[in-house]
């Protein structure tokens, strides 16, 4: 973030700064109401593309553009710097972070409006009227053929490849290579594997430059110790947020996991698959119930793996997982691969950004062969009777899936488990014959479904072709009388089940008591104490959330068994031992 004074010294072309004056916040934003091209370039649309466009850079207005750069002082989107924020990226794709700075920070006087653009994602152009700008001197032009040809032909290297100086063997956990060689072992039906030594099972995976023993960041990411981490790459961080519905801004629990991804992977899933927060949901057929969970392991982890694998780690963001009641939303920086976008997603087999990350996920059995990650999350959603993975939300600078816990459709889920059931493994439904089943289902159009897969369906008796289109055979009918009522129980008992999570009486090990737990001493404290240190302020909320379910779990205990006015609760040994 800039400051005042290192703006006063900013050389334009060095520090990719653009000045702007605009004292009465008459910069334009679009350029409306001029007449040349050349002329509605010059407004602050323009400029964040070209600057995008450039690689990333600073539009600063309320500065002279001459060196060094004097405070003049601006009202552009004065009290409105949410809304250009906002219009940004609505306008352009691209997004910005907006901030003010001021000459006098007491008085307020000398306001300055600092403009961050990122950069452009590798081979991706951005343009203002269909035109991809530059900046030539004070002027915006188009670019160059040369220059956009040369940005088309770009491709991503892989990071992962390269050497992380400074990295040591000793730097490595020897937990997480234990469990690589573990998987390995299991996957090939190879137990002496894991008696292979391990510099010779590093150069193996590609992690280890055999003649220089330089290990490159791969090596950190799968394998490193949390200190390693921190010191060479500290945006290798995936962050867990837990609320109770999405109206919350305050988290109700975080949980950090900077590991070893052969660690973390393991740890991240115990954490969302807590009873309280991942509960069993049942829908009956006949006599026979059906509990499927809220959220669905192989999913979860596919969906964190490929978070790992395709994120852009040239950008400092972490890997975070919204957990709410009835979704997942997990977001990674750099938005999809080059040729990837949300109408491909299943057909497109995508480059990772980090190669050897997954390479060395799919030697082990973690993954599934490069670009059927997404095939498997798709698969098991319309297995259960979900809604699809949903990527509506990723642009160029982001991916953001969201994961619903909802059965929706019980009578499709038993329908297509029946027919998978009576099927030899080889001859079983994929996943486009799955979607093109659950789209009818579902009155959605089969246009991109390809015509082999829907006359295949059709011979085998599950679609049923009709002047207008088609439909599910008469066996679908007969699942949805079986289990006319399910989807309504379901509803009350999620209500249930979120009251629960909100007043629950005796639940076990939420989120909420993990993180009562690790914010207590060894000592006996107070109520108040108690809710000082975790910022709760509702005292029936942290009894009912908090604390009575650290008590009945056995891992808070109080002083006195009676309700003394000076009670007082510490951990109990199991709870000392549950906080680590």
């Amino acid at each position: 973030m800039w400051t005042i004074e290192k703006l006063t010294q900013a050389k334009e072309s060095e520090d990719k700064i653009e000045f702007k004056k605009g004292e009465y916040g008459n910069v334009s934003y679009n350029g409306v109401g001029k007449d040349k091209p050349s002329d509605r370039r010059r407004c602050i649309l323009g400029y964040v593309v070209a600057l995008c466009n450039e690689q990333g850079g600073s539009l600063v207005i309320g500065m002279h553009d001459s060196y060094p750069h004097k405070v003049i002082g601006t009202k552009q989107a004065f009290g409105a710097i949410g809304k250009l924020e906002a219009d940004i990226y609505r306008d352009t794709g691209i997004r910005p972070k907006v901030y003010e700075l001021f000459e006098n920070e007491d008085t307020k006087e000398g306001r300055v409006l600092v403009i961050d653009v990122p950069s452009r994602p590798i081979g991706k152009l951005f343009k203002f009227e269909d035109v991809p700008l530059m900046r030539v001197g004070e002027e915006l032009k188009p670019m160059s053929d040369a220059m956009y040809l040369k940005i088309l032909q770009e491709s991503e290297p892989d990071f992962s490849e390269r050497i992380c100086d400074g990295l040591t063997v000793d730097d490595l956990d020897t937990e997480a290579i234990e469990i690589m060689k573990g998987y390995y072992a299991n996957k090939w039906n190879n137990s002496s594997f894991v008696e292979k030594p391990t510099l010779q099972v590093l150069s193996d995976f590609g992690l280890l430059q055999q003649d220089t023993n330089h290990l490159n960041y791969a090596a950190l990411i799968l394998l490193g110790k949390s200190t390693a981490i921190r010191k060479y790459l500290p945006c290798d961080n995936i962050v867990v947020e837990y609320r109770l519905n999405h109206a919350m801004i305050p988290y109700t629990a975080r949980q950090e996991f900077q590991q070893a991804l052969f660690v973390a992977i393991n740890k991240v899933w115990d954490y969302i698959n807590q009873p309280a927060s991942n509960p069993l949901q049942h829908f009956s057929d006949g006599p026979g119930i059906y509990d499927i969970p809220a959220f669905n392991r192989e999913v979860v982890r596919e969906a964190i793996l490929n978070s790992v694998c395709h994120r852009a780690m040239n950008i400092q963001s972490d890997v975070v997982i919204k957990q709410y009641p009835d979704m997942l939303i997990i977001t990674n920086a750099g938005g999809f691969p080059l040729g990837v976008d949300v109408d491909n997603i299943l057909t497109v087999n995508s480059m990772p950004r980090c190669k050897r990350i997954s390479e060395v996920l799919q030697r082990t059995g973690l993954v599934e062969r490069s670009g059927q990650g997404v095939d498997k999350m798709f698969y098991e959603c319309m297995m259960e009777g979900k809604a699809l993975p949903d990527y509506s939300a990723t642009d160029d600078f982001q991916v953001c899936l969201k994961l619903r816990a909802e059965i929706q459709n019980p009578a499709f889920c038993l329908m297509v488990r029946q027919e998978q059931e009576k099927r030899e493994e080889s001859k079983r439904l994929n996943v486009f014959d799955l979607l093109a089943l659950y789209r009818t289902a579902n009155n959605e159009s089969l246009d991109n479904i390809d015509e082999d897969t829907t006359n295949k369906l059709v011979r085998e008796g599950l679609l049923v072709k009709k002047d207008d289109g088609y439909t599910l055979s008469g066996v679908y009918d007969e699942f949805k009388k079986r289990t006319r009522g399910n989807k309504d129980n379901w509803k009350e008992e999620e209500k249930t089940t979120k009251t629960a999570l909100v007043h629950p009486e005796y639940p076990t090990s939420t989120p909420l008591v993990h993180l009562l737990i690790k914010n207590m001493s060894d000592n006996y404290q107070s109520l108040e104490e108690l809710m000082t240190t975790i910022g709760v302020h509702d005292i029936k909320h942290f009894r009912q959330n908090y604390l009575n379910p650290a008590i009945a779990d056995g891992f808070v205990e109080r002083k006195y068994q009676s309700n003394h006015p000076q009670q007082r609760f510490r951990l109990t040994a199991e709870g000392i031992l549950h906080k680590g």
